[in-house]
């Protein structure tokens, strides 16, 4: 019987060790509530609704990692998906490496997802799993732009700010998480790259390698301000309506 060929193994790392600080004083981002529940839960809840998805590691905040784990051994999560709650860092690229060498041997795709995104279909999560199996170094859901955007020379806080250029927007895209990546390819980016990054996959770039977008969703936006909360309840209550979520 001829060897049959050996199954991707996947896990998603969740880094969830900042505060937050656009959402106002109190708990941490990642722990504030939506419809009873905190965000955090909501996220690792949707990794691990793909099937694909075999661990979730969230790296909590430095001193906050025992609250986390309670907090998710609290509330229910799919009994085929494990996860490891481990100590962040002081800066979003510093957590995610820590969750890296956090995950066991035999993994082959690596998911990084932001805790402030909690409603992110599954079938994006899939859609970015099945690029990074076809072979692709890193994988970014994205949407296209409503906006035009304008790219300005920054001025003093409050002055006008001079416009220098507007970027085509046809080929501009908004990128949204989970971003996937070859575990091997995420790996060296962070061992390679050590300057300021917004994403994980601009590391890649840094590397020379090809990153692809993949369609993103509009329910997979960030919950950053007091607004977005109210958006993403409506989104809930939606799906508690018609979806029985």
């Amino acid at each position: 019987m001829p060897d049959q060929p050996r199954p991707h193994r996947t896990a998603a790392v969740i880094p969830a060790a900042g505060r937050g600080v656009r959402l106002g004083p109190g708990a941490p981002k990642a722990l504030r509530a939506l419809s009873g529940t905190p965000m955090l839960v909501h996220a690792v809840r949707a990794m691990a609704a793909s099937r694909a998805v075999s661990l979730v590691v969230v790296v909590a905040p430095p001193d906050g990692a025992p609250e986390v784990k309670r907090l998710l051994d609290a509330h229910a999560l799919p009994e085929r998906t494990d996860y490891l709650v481990v100590p962040g860092g002081d800066t979003r690229q510093e957590s995610v490496r820590l969750g890296l060498d956090a995950l066991p041997d035999g993994i082959d795709i690596v998911l990084v997802h932001d805790a402030a995104r909690p409603l992110v279909p599954v079938d994006t999560v899939d859609a970015v799993i099945e690029a990074v199996r076809d072979g692709a170094p890193a994988v970014v859901p994205a949407l296209p732009l409503a906006d035009t955007v304008k790219e300005i020379e920054p001025a003093p806080e409050g002055e006008p700010e001079p416009v220098v250029a507007t970027p085509e927007r046809a080929r501009l895209r908004a990128v949204q998480t989970p971003q996937g990546f070859d575990h091997d390819t995420l790996v060296r980016a962070h061992e390679t790259v050590t300057g300021d990054v917004t994403d994980d996959a601009s590391m890649v770039e840094q590397l020379g390698l090809k990153v692809v977008v993949v369609p993103g969703h509009e329910e997979a936006f960030k919950v950053t301000r007091p607004l977005d909360l109210v958006l993403a309840e409506a989104v809930l209550a939606r799906r508690r309506a018609t979806d029985g979520f």
